[in-house]
């Protein structure tokens, strides 16, 4: 069986919200977690079971694209590596906080690892590292991180592999 393209997949969600005369969202942008295979698969699975219900990422990433960050009620087709979608996402906060800052309470929304704080800096300090060099910026304490929560609206019948 062919694998549906995120525009399918969103016409699919579009078709699902004119039934119940919901507001239909004007447009989203279809993305996958983090930069390698495993982990993009990972954290789709996790948010797809409803586990992960935020993410994070640097301001400076999104000012070094020249794109916006993320806004509440914002729509995202989350796929996997190969860009299957697995499932929409809505935008239901927003908060920019110091790295240092990051509260117990977001590490826990992550759903990564054992949810901890200690854990979520341990990997995200990695990650925004890496992030940072492909930048050109020195990674610190108080880089401003971009504190997303959200909520899935839509999802495949299945999750597309075991």
């Amino acid at each position: 069986m062919d694998r549906q393209t995120t525009s399918e997949f969103w016409n699919d969600y579009i078709t699902s919200l004119s039934a119940s005369y919901t507001t239909i969202p004007a447009n989203y942008e279809a993305w996958y977690f983090c930069n390698n295979e495993e982990s993009a698969n990972h954290l789709a699975r996790l948010v797809y079971e409803g586990t992960k219900q935020a993410t994070a990422s640097l301001v400076w990433s999104y000012e070094a694209e020249g794109s916006p960050i993320p806004s509440i009620g914002d729509h995202s087709v989350i796929t996997l590596w190969d860009g299957t979608p697995v499932c929409i996402i809505k935008t239901t906060n927003i908060m920019v906080l110091p790295f240092d800052q990051v509260p117990d309470s977001f590490a826990y929304e992550e759903g990564e690892g054992d949810r901890s704080l200690r854990y979520w800096r341990e990997v995200h300090t990695h990650f925004f590292t890496e992030e940072c060099k492909a930048i050109g910026r020195e990674p610190s304490p108080n880089m401003p991180v971009v504190c997303e929560s959200f909520k899935v609206v839509f999802r495949a019948k299945t999750f597309p592999i075991s």
